[in-house]
């Protein structure tokens, strides 16, 4: 199990980018969390199995179809642990 953290910043927020990457995550069996940051950006932590995870970041990367997606941050780590399901939390 691994950890990804990234942060996603272009036209990421009022484009339903936060449900559709719970969505995905979902579908993915990851577990974390996903919210809105007052920079403009979207922040995701993500628990799972890295082919997953590896999914999640490319789907991340394109988002849905509204969104413009100009830059990823990301971080790799040991998982946690600590999450049961996804959520959006802000």
């Amino acid at each position: 199990m691994e950890r990804l953290e990234l942060t996603v910043h272009g036209r990421v927020q009022g484009v339903a980018f936060r449900w559709y990457t719970q969505r995905t995550a979902t579908l993915l069996n990851l577990t974390g969390w996903v919210r809105n940051r007052p920079d403009g950006s979207v922040r995701l932590v993500a628990e799972g199995e890295r082919s997953d995870l590896q999914a999640l970041r490319e789907w991340a990367g394109r988002g849905p179809d509204r969104a413009r997606v100009d830059r990823v941050e990301e971080s790799w780590g040991e998982a946690a642990g600590t999450f049961t399901d996804f959520s959006i939390t802000g």
